[in-house]
């Protein structure tokens, strides 16, 4: 076989991916306190980070997040709270309502994603851009294989 795992050395790869999450998610968490959005928890990334420009119903932002409906639903009810989404009714269903960012909702995204470029950014001059660019174009593949499309 001659590729055979070493496992007294060998770190699984889910570990490793736990740890550059946490090392990610921890900066991401400081820079968006320093960015004056101290109101804003890792938890609420289940709707800012899947939220459709338009709004989408919290069914499809639950699947889209991989957590239950309740789960994000305390994520947005405590997003309501503080200004970042309404919800409003469906046109398609005025049943359902739709959950969409507010105005400060939006800036807070926007924020969001340019902290996140930038530490991607940090990531490429530490690691080195083919390396980094190799990871994204992995798990750019899995995520298109599991989602049938790479998240915007």
């Amino acid at each position: 076989m001659g590729s055979e795992i070493d496992h007294t050395t060998h770190v699984p790869l889910i570990r490793l991916l736990d740890v550059a999450l946490g090392d990610f998610s921890d900066e991401l968490g400081k820079r968006i306190a320093a960015a004056g959005l101290t109101d804003i928890r890792p938890g609420h990334g289940c709707v800012f980070g899947t939220i459709d420009p338009e709004g989408s119903r919290l069914t499809d932002l639950a699947e889209r997040a991989h957590m239950t409906k309740q789960s994000v639903g305390e994520a947005t009810d405590d997003l309501e709270r503080r200004g970042y989404v309404e919800r409003v009714p469906d046109p398609a269903d005025r049943r359902a309502k739709i959950i969409r960012l507010t105005a400060r909702g939006r800036k807070a995204q926007a924020i969001g994603r340019g902290l996140i470029d930038e530490i991607e950014g940090e990531w490429a001059e530490r690691y080195g851009e083919e390396r980094v660019a190799a990871l994204r174009e992995a798990l750019e593949a899995i995520a298109a294989e599991r989602l049938g499309a790479v998240p915007a």
